[in-house]
């Protein structure tokens, strides 16, 4: 007898696993059950970490359209990107930033014309403590710990924060209050914990009840560059049904009404969905392709 193909893990409602590195994809975080009897596909979406909680809920109300099976994993934009490179088996990159779907397209492991951007962040210092207030003043005055950012070579929104503290002329100040975490969710939970006093997040996380009491001040938007979130079809899911019909969802209006409560702001786009002009890779690119940087 023929052996039967095992069904997907389903999570109860509410359960979290917490996904480390590419050899712990296979208990996937956020797995979605699909309705008994069907027959589309699977999709194995590679998620920043920022994007966790709204892709949480974009998977449950794409769910509804019995379009296929979300399974999804958090990271690191640069992590995420290294680990398709490496032949990490994802179908479909919602990242922080648009050079690495970009970067994927160029190589051949993301398909021509299926990059666009679905979501719009900002950055914000954020505090756990109610009697903190978070400001460049703050910031300047010293009277705190530790200040946690995500890493800026794997990161955008680590990248953004580094951009930030340079034009507030503050990195040398602070290099010896700064600590790292590995992704903006990270940083996020170093300040929620009291592992640091202040972090550097993306401004929907401080909008998320998981933040609790705690204080927020957006940056102003001159501090960083524009930090434009793109998704792209991987190749190897060409023909995914669960995958494209995912991405076509993103660009509905049920999912852009998700994306704006959650925090982010919609960029401007073309009839494609895409939105331009790309930010030129920085310098860190380099390291990624095997290309000189550009100068």
């Amino acid at each position: 007898m023929m052996a039967q193909r095992r069904k997907p893990m389903a999570l109860a409602p509410g359960a979290r696993v917490v996904v480390r590195g590419l050899a712990a994809l296979l208990p996937l975080f956020g797995a979605l059950a699909p309705s008994m009897g069907q027959a589309a596909d699977d999709a194995l979406i590679a998620v920043a970490a920022n994007f966790i909680r709204p892709m949480e809920r974009l998977a449950a109300d794409f769910r509804k359209l019995d379009q296929g099976t979300l399974k999804f994993t958090a990271g690191a934009t640069g992590k995420l990107y290294a680990q398709i490179r490496n032949g990490a088996p994802f179908d479909a990159f919602l990242a922080a930033d648009q050079r690495r779907p970009l970067l994927l397209e160029e190589q051949g492991l993301a398909l021509a014309d299926s990059r666009f951007t679905y979501a719009l962040g900002r950055l914000a210092l954020w505090s756990a403590d109610p009697a903190r207030e978070p400001n460049a003043r703050t910031l300047r005055a010293g009277g705190f710990r530790k200040l946690a950012i995500a890493n800026p070579d794997l990161a955008p929104y680590g990248r953004a924060a580094w951009e930030a503290l340079r034009r507030l002329s503050l990195r040398a100040a602070l290099q010896n209050r700064i600590v790292r975490a590995e992704n903006v969710g990270q940083a996020f939970a170093f300040a929620a914990t009291g592992n640091a006093d202040l972090a550097l997040i993306a401004a929907a996380q401080a909008q998320d009840p998981a933040a609790g009491a705690g204080r927020a001040w957006l940056l102003p938007a001159h501090l960083h560059g524009p930090i434009r979130q793109d998704a792209a079809l991987l190749s190897r899911a060409e023909g995914n049904r669960a995958a494209t019909a995912f991405l076509s969802y993103l660009k509905s209006p049920a999912a852009k009404a998700i994306i704006l409560a959650a925090g982010y702001d919609l960029a401007e786009q073309d009839g494609r969905g895409r939105a331009a002009p790309a930010i030129p890779p920085p310098p860190e690119s380099a390291k990624e392709t095997g290309r000189p940087a550009p100068t």
